[in-house]
């Protein structure tokens, strides 16, 4: 039995890394080209774009490992049928129940995996790429250029006259709200970078606000912050618990929570339809398993994208149920009564 399970494991580690790999790369290829567009936002050097990329290995792996992974089973299986092994495996008394046996570690482990993957790794993968752009593009922000219209400061228009190393002379700043018009005007300015925020101290000027009537107000010293937004890190149990608290009251987050639980225990839960399809008769039955494989992948992706989104917490156990219950007919149709 144990060189049966090892000689089960070979197979599936030789069908399962060129599927694998492949998607990885695809799925990698799409990313990268998704890095290269925020060129056109911010500035960032090749370390910087492998940082970037990092980020998003786990957002990688959420897509590509279930998908590969139930396939990969499934022609595993199916080039043991096509070589005839199972039927003489079966002729030793190993029945497709007890073949499940044997493979059930192999996906319970990717299940694991993909569980703390979704969970845990993709929503700090997501912080840290967040705050990794955000603080991008506010330091940006601080590439001002003396004598060029249309800069902006967080949510002022900025003019430069003169800029002499770090110091900046003769500027000013223009903001429109609702109700009222803003403008500074300042003799000197410095910037100021303090990682979570960004100021703008100015000196000797004055504010005017345009309003029902207009105010002006001189000033020595006047710094104008622009907070880096920040939201949870997740370094802890305890914050990966907070960030996942608020599912029944933020619908979004309801739907990531369910999608991303539900792709992660495809393996899992389609366990029949990986014996179904791979189990066969070469003598008697064409293989078609690849491209059954691939539309039910597909199928369960799009039910799973649908049914969560719609109804919710609701998703989260009337899918699995039903994608297994029909697995169990696929099951009983072409494997129970003949094995």
């Amino acid at each position: 039995m144990k060189l049966l399970k090892k000689y089960l494991l070979h197979t599936f580690s030789q069908t399962f890394f060129p599927i694998f790999f492949t998607l990885y790369v695809i799925t990698s290829i799409v990313y990268l080209v998704k890095i290269a567009a925020l060129t056109s936002i911010i500035q960032i050097n090749f370390l910087e774009l492998l940082t970037l990329y990092s980020f998003s290995i786990p957002t990688i792996l959420f897509y590509t490992l279930p998908i590969s992974s139930f396939i990969s089973l499934i022609l595993s299986i199916s080039k043991l049928s096509n070589e005839y092994e199972l039927i003489v495996i079966t002729s030793f008394g190993l029945n497709p129940l007890r073949l499940i046996r044997l493979i059930f570690p192999i996906i319970l482990l990717i299940t694991t995996f993909l569980l703390i993957n979704n969970l845990a790794l993709v929503p700090k993968a997501n912080f840290l790429n967040k705050s990794f752009i955000e603080k991008k593009k506010k330091e940006a922000q601080f590439n001002i250029k003396a004598s060029e219209y249309g800069q902006q400061f967080d949510k002022w228009f900025l003019y430069v006259d003169e800029k002499k190393d770090e110091l900046y002379n003769d500027i000013v700043l223009f903001k429109q709200e609702q109700n009222k018009d803003t403008i500074v005007i300042a003799k000197h300015a410095t910037i100021n970078n303090n990682k979570s925020s960004l100021s703008l101290n100015l000196q000797d000027g004055r504010v005017v606000e345009i309003k029902d009537k207009l105010s002006q107000v001189d000033f020595g010293t006047m710094i104008i912050n622009n907070e880096i937004k920040q939201s949870k890190n997740i370094n802890s149990i305890d914050d990966l618990i907070l960030y996942w608290s608020d599912i029944f009251t933020n619908k979004n987050k309801m739907y990531r929570f369910n999608f991303a639980i539900l792709i992660a225990i495809l393996p899992l839960v389609s366990i029949l339809y990986i014996i179904s399809l791979g189990f066969y008769n070469p003598r008697y039955d064409k293989n078609y398993s690849t491209s059954i494989a691939l539309a039910l992948a597909v199928i369960y992706l799009l039910i799973t994208k649908k049914v969560s989104n719609e109804f919710g917490i609701i998703a989260l156990y009337s899918i699995p149920i039903l994608w297994i219950i029909s697995s169990y007919f696929a099951y009983l149709y072409k494997i129970k009564r003949y094995y």
